[in-house]
């Protein structure tokens, strides 16, 4: 009897560990310049969204920075409205044309390296949905990111760029 268990754990650990080990899905090369809407995957009880964002670029590394700045720019700027309804629709800043106002803070904060990285969570950072679309100038990635949306708020309320 603990024989069959036994076979039966190792035939299901055996099971996962080859379904986990696939490659990146490849969807048709002319959506290497589509736009995609970031979706809600869901929300943590911290605060923090999880998210699919897209980010384009020369190559996977740069699409993928530029996929975390979407997530937390479309957070800030736009809410999100795609995938689950557990995330906050309402963008952080409900303010018209604010990107453009607090151009200095945020050409800033969404530099290169720049401050927008200690708001998404190193945890679901190097995670890909592992769809991509490639093109020879140009690729565009999907990527799963927490955005930690109650800092971020704390921050721009700190920053005087939204009130409490």
């Amino acid at each position: 009897m603990k024989t069959k268990k036994i076979f039966a754990v190792c035939l299901i650990t055996m099971t996962l560990a080859i379904t986990s080990c696939r490659t990146n899905t490849e969807i048709a090369n002319e959506y290497a310049f589509a736009t995609f809407e970031t979706e809600c995957l869901g929300v943590e009880l911290d605060g923090s969204q999880t998210l699919r964002a897209w980010g384009k670029g020369k190559n996977k590394a740069d699409a993928i920075e530029q996929a975390k700045k979407n997530a937390v720019r479309d957070v800030l700027f736009k809410g999100i409205n795609a995938g689950s309804g557990e995330c906050n629709k309402r963008p952080l800043i409900l303010e018209v044309n604010a990107q453009e106002k607090y151009e200095y803070y945020f050409n800033k904060f969404f530099a290169d390296g720049g401050e927008y990285k200690k708001y998404i969570s190193s945890e679901d950072e190097n995670k890909t949905s592992r769809i991509k679309a490639k093109h020879s100038t140009q690729e565009n990635y999907g990527v799963v990111v927490r955005v930690k949306r109650a800092e971020l708020r704390q921050r721009l309320i700190d920053d005087n760029i939204i009130k409490p």
